[in-house]
């Protein structure tokens, strides 16, 4: 009997800990890690292809692709990719994840930058720049930032190897 009292307490206390929410973890949407603005494409709607970890610059970055690029990337070690590719560069700052201990996750949006691969005479391919920064994302003029666009271009082609140098310089 008294076991059976002791069993009863227990339990009552075990269902009366579990009804109120654990005020502590409660769901959390990381706004500042959103991509605001109007954008040519809607990179999270894309497959991965790859991503970076900048520890000095405290940075995270993903490269996605439209299905052409990611079919490519995923079956060729070369970094030719076809007419009709687009790959997205997303770069965002980081913090510490608040939940996990020595975690990181996305704090502050950097830039979206945009890699198009084009067809161009005699079936040459030519590369379109785009770059996207600030909160909404607007697009970055080529007056004031051509030169930081020509060598950001020069790295994500060049360095991560995401299309080759062009033949004719």
């Amino acid at each position: 009997m008294r076991l059976l009292g002791f069993v009863s307490v227990a339990f009552m206390l075990a269902l009366l800990g579990c009804t109120q929410p654990n005020a502590r973890v409660t769901a959390r949407f990381n706004d500042d890690a959103a991509l605001t603005g109007k954008l040519p494409y809607s990179p999270f709607s894309w497959q991965l292809i790859s991503s970076t970890l900048n520890r000095n610059g405290h940075s995270v970055s993903a490269f996605v692709g439209n299905e052409q690029a990611v079919k490519y990337a995923r079956t060729n070690a070369a970094a030719d990719f076809p007419a009709g590719s687009v790959i997205c560069v997303i770069t965002w700052l980081q913090q510490e994840d608040p939940r996990w201990f020595g975690g990181n996750i996305p704090q502050k949006l950097q830039s979206v930058e945009f890699l198009e691969v084009q067809s161009g005479p005699d079936n040459a391919r030519s590369y379109l720049y785009s770059s996207y920064a600030g909160s909404p994302l607007v697009k970055s003029t080529p007056s004031r930032k051509a030169h930081r666009q020509a060598g950001r271009r020069k790295f994500l082609c060049s360095e991560q190897q995401l299309c080759p140098e062009p033949a004719n310089k």
